[in-house]
């Protein structure tokens, strides 16, 4: 049985009904029960349904956010995070500006995105709370990730234009198929490293680690553990990397996987 089950959200914990299914969430109760630790691993900020969903997954075990750049104690919120620097966050806002590209300011459970656009709007209802347009000063806590939210025809042209200071990863999402998702985080920073950072702390190897996911940013993570699982809707990089494939989102493809992950070692 694997120690640690690490977790995407868009596309793997949640489908196109925008929330968890019954069927998802009795198979982590009982993988929780039988002494397995839950880790969700997303892009996604620690805020609204999101946060609420890591502390349902596993009350005391560590969660991984923004793409790798913060750990975070479900039980006592404190955070192990990776600032972006300054010159980083400079290079992107004038990309912003030139391209006119939704650009998102991140700490550890707050976000905060001066456009109106309808992308960034809409991608506050995703995450299940309000848009309230605000500039990088109404945060409280450092940059620990940037996002820029884009068309989805928009993807390889955003990632060819991170800084090359910087690490940028890419995802989407089945509740909004019309836009991708361009996380930068401080350069080195990603799944990947946040999982052995994580599996380190608890004392096991990555190799009995299971990372299940469907992106282009679950794959260094798929690549570091010793089970990669992708969902039967993943990407073809996604597809690649993985050891295993499970059913589509929709058919509750991750309680599969969470069954399997009692077979291994």
């Amino acid at each position: 049985m694997l120690p640690l089950i690490c977790i995407d959200v868009d596309g793997t914990l949640i489908g196109s009904s925008g929330v968890p299914s019954d069927g998802v969430w009795a198979a982590a109760e009982a993988a929780v029960a039988r002494g397995q630790h839950l880790a969700i691993c997303t892009a996604r900020v620690a805020v609204g349904p999101t946060w609420d969903y890591a502390q349902r997954l596993d009350p005391t075990g560590v969660h991984i956010f923004h793409s790798g750049a913060t750990l975070i104690h479900a039980d006592t919120r404190e955070v192990n995070g990776e600032e972006v620097s300054e010159p980083t966050i400079a290079a992107c806002e004038a990309l912003a500006a030139m391209r006119g590209w939704v650009l998102e300011y991140y700490s550890a459970f707050e976000i905060a995105c001066p456009s109106t656009d309808p992308l960034a709007e809409a991608h506050a209802g995703l995450l299940g709370i309000p848009h309230v347009p605000r500039g990088r000063d109404a945060l409280t806590g450092p940059v620990v990730r940037l996002q820029f939210v884009v068309p989805i025809g928009d993807t390889d042209t955003v990632l060819a234009a991170v800084p090359e200071s910087a690490q940028g990863t890419a995802a989407t999402s089945p509740a909004m198929a019309e836009a991708a998702f361009v996380s930068v985080t401080k350069a080195g920073v990603s799944k990947a490293s946040a999982i052995t950072k994580l599996a380190c702390s608890m004392g096991i190897g990555t190799g009995s680690v299971m990372m299940v996911g469907d992106g282009h940013n679950d794959v260094s993570a798929m690549e570091v553990v010793g089970w990669g699982v992708a969902m039967g809707n993943a990407d073809p990089s996604a597809l690649a990397a993985s050891r295993i494939k499970v059913g589509h989102v929709d058919d509750d493809g991750l309680a599969e996987a969470l069954a399997l992950s009692t077979t291994l070692d």
